[in-house]
């Protein structure tokens, strides 16, 4: 049992896009460069030495069994996590085809809640799940309850774009390990951008979710570099884009002279750039990650980049990860502790061929 969340369309569009991705990505020149190894964030206008196969095709691993059973929590219902599906499903697909099914649940409620996501990780202990995978809601709140899983014995993952605190005994991580330096670096274009000076606000996401946290910090240590230059808000829109308009609404009309905004999680672009182009501001706007809207206002001017985690990665690896530690290996040689998943940071350039490949447009 798969829950995608409803829209299918954007799966089925987003399949050839995330694996286009997974291979390459974009200057702003229009040139096509191979993604970083390190798993930082790659600058679409950085020329990018080193190239990655990321044919995602399964490793030579033998596992033990002929099916697995899993069990996967996200924070939200939302196309994001749809993407990280369809990495899944490309793995489930290449095990069966060498004799291995494997299912999995994949759930996650309709707003994000530590609380909802506590309730889900105590009902999956009662079933028998051979990995139980978590992508974080918040590391205070589910980072203890994943110490207690796994000294009761459950194998325990995370994945996604949020791990546990450090120290967590949760087994390996898979996905995005830097969204701290993915918040300083969308700053930094920004900054640059605003040629340094000015007074910007910060939409975070949703409360306790280490990336938007993350991101959150790294923004703002990156703007108090810079002595001209000042944080006037700093708003949670717990990821979804109606309540990003209604706080950038506010934001606007309580600094007129606002310069700029930071969008922490792949809502918050659209409901900010919706409010600026309400109010017909100038204001500039920096955010994350592929959302079709986002990209159209990427696309006109309104923002001005994003940042583009590979999720098809993300999911793709997640499975391949935790059939290992299904078998009961333990990070070393098979797999890191941490698998890194990149992030491409892309311009007003890059749009128009992200749009075709991810949604079509012309």
């Amino acid at each position: 049992m798969r829950n995608y969340g409803k829209n299918n369309l954007i799966l089925l569009l987003a399949l050839s896009a995330m694996l286009f991705l997974s291979s390459c990505s974009f200057s702003s020149s229009g040139e096509v460069t191979a993604p970083s190894e390190s798993g930082d964030t790659v600058k679409a206008n950085d020329s990018v030495s080193g190239a990655v196969d990321f044919d995602h095709e399964l490793d030579d691993y033998e596992p033990k069994k002929d099916h697995y059973n899993f069990y996967f929590t996200y924070k939200t219902v939302h196309p994001w996590w749809d993407a990280v599906a369809l990495g899944m499903e490309d793995a489930q697909r290449q095990y069966l085809e060498k004799g291995i099914s494997i299912t999995y649940e994949y759930m996650a409620p309709n707003g994000a809640s530590a609380k909802d996501q506590t309730e889900r990780l105590m009902a999956a202990e009662k079933r028998n799940f051979d990995v139980i995978g978590v992508d974080v809601a918040d590391a205070d709140i589910i980072s203890p309850i994943l110490d207690e899983m796994v000294d009761s014995g459950y194998k325990v993952m995370t994945f996604s774009s949020s791990d546990a605190h450090e120290g967590c005994k949760r087994i390996a991580y898979v996905g995005n390990t830097h969204n701290y330096q993915d918040g300083a670096d969308l700053t930094e274009a920004l900054c640059k951008k605003l040629e340094y000076k000015g007074k910007v606000a910060i939409l975070v996401g949703s409360v306790g979710a280490p990336c938007h946290e993350d991101r959150a910090r790294g923004a703002k240590d990156t703007i108090a570099k810079y002595p001209d230059m000042e944080i006037v808000a700093t708003e949670y829109d717990m990821d979804s884009v109606d309540l990003a308009y209604d706080l950038t609404i506010k934001i606007l009309a309580e600094n007129p002279d606002l310069s700029g905004i930071i969008c922490c999680n792949m809502s918050n672009p659209v409901g900010a750039a919706r409010a600026v182009v309400e109010k017909e501001s100038d204001v500039v706007i920096v955010g994350m990650d592929h959302d079709r809207e986002a990209l159209r206002y990427l696309k006109d001017g309104i923002i001005y980049c994003l940042g583009v985690q590979d999720c098809y990665s993300i999911g793709f690896d997640t499975i391949q990860i935790a059939v290992k530690i299904a078998d009961g290996n333990l990070p070393g040689e098979l797999f890191e502790e941490k698998t890194n998943e990149i992030t491409t940071v892309i311009y007003q350039e890059d749009a128009a061929i992200m749009l075709e490949l991810l949604y079509g447009d012309n």
